[in-house]
């Protein structure tokens, strides 16, 4: 039980900081974002899951031989009122520390998720306020803004797509198509969703920077994504010179969020936008050339995803998997 408890924190350590930093840094994720976004989250996954597995582990070693022995025995003495002689201060504070931690992450993801939807119902509310509708475009709405923004905010029974006049100013009627494509790619693929699990997670750990560096990755990789499905129904041309149009435009306006980019108050989680790099990343893969990926690269990275995942559960749950 102490090796699987050593091996689970030097697993967990290894995903807080060296493996996140590498990938937060290595340009292959932008030529296959969609992997490389699977592999972001395994890495989360099997972050929490080695992290709190060793604490319980440890904290039930002298208890039984394997996890799951160990927490049938452990349940049967807490009711007696009696722990075994060699059991120490440090293995109970490991499991507190389990509990503990264990609760902090599960409620910031289920607060997180109550205050994206509370600002998503409120977001709503004032665009009916201060938007008007676009009968040529069902769904769609205006708001009378200079700055060029859109974004398309999720709800029942459908979702809203947000122009903002300055955009529509500032694009063609083929260039606002694409991005308006774009924008809605989001809504289908369930960006938002995703985005609140890596914003729950920066959130509980406000101290960590891979968090933060990790909510960052996850952001631009699900706008290239959502430029992967808006080019196959609209022209790469016409969405790339909009992605720089509008990112001329906001460098121009001191770099504020703009279309193509979800800005703060339509955001889900807290997105913030970082336009210029973020424009600049996506020009650099809508107009150059594509170079192909392996399919054994491809299958290597998602075979790792799935390990990082599968190896800590079975270490977990030991011979309750034989």
């Amino acid at each position: 039980m102490f090796a699987v408890a050593a091996v689970l924190a030097a697993l967990a350590l290894a995903l807080a900081w060296p493996v996140p930093v590498v990938l937060a840094k290595a340009r292959w994720p932008r030529r296959m974002p969609g992997s490389a976004l699977v592999l972001w989250q395994a890495i989360a996954l099997a972050g929490g899951l080695s992290m709190i597995g060793s604490l319980l582990v440890f904290g039930l070693t002298p208890f039984a031989g394997d996890l799951p022995h160990a927490a049938e025995a452990f349940a049967s003495d807490v009711l007696t009122g009696r722990l075994p002689a060699d059991a120490n201060f440090f293995q109970m504070f490991a499991l507190a520390g389990t509990v503990l931690l264990g609760g902090h992450l599960l409620l910031n993801l289920v607060r997180t998720a109550w205050r994206a939807e509370r600002q998503r119902r409120h977001h709503a509310a004032l665009l009916r306020l201060l938007s008007d509708p676009v009968p040529e475009r069902p769904g769609t709405r205006v708001i009378d803004h200079a700055t060029p923004v859109a974004y398309c905010l999720p709800g029942a029974p459908r979702a809203v797509t947000v122009l903002s006049a300055g955009l529509l100013d500032l694009l063609s009627e083929d260039e606002l198509a694409a991005v308006v494509a774009h924008e809605r790619a989001h809504v289908s693929q369930h960006h938002h969703v995703l985005l609140v699990a890596f914003s729950a997670w920066r959130s509980a750990l406000p101290w960590f920077p891979i968090a933060t560096r990790a909510h960052e990755a996850v952001g631009l990789l699900v706008e290239l994504l959502a430029d992967d499905q808006a080019r196959r129904t609209v022209s790469e041309r016409n969405l790339s010179r909009a992605v720089a149009r509008v990112a001329l435009a906001a460098a121009a306006d001191g770099d504020r969020p703009a279309g193509g980019a979800v800005p703060p108050a339509g955001a889900p989680a807290g997105v913030q936008p970082r336009s210029g790099e973020w424009a600049d990343a996506r020009l650099a893969r809508l107009t150059g050339e594509a170079t192909p990926v392996a399919p054994a690269f491809r299958l290597t990275v998602l075979a790792c995803a799935s390990a990082l995942v599968v190896v800590p559960t079975l270490m977990l749950l030991g011979p309750a998997v034989r």
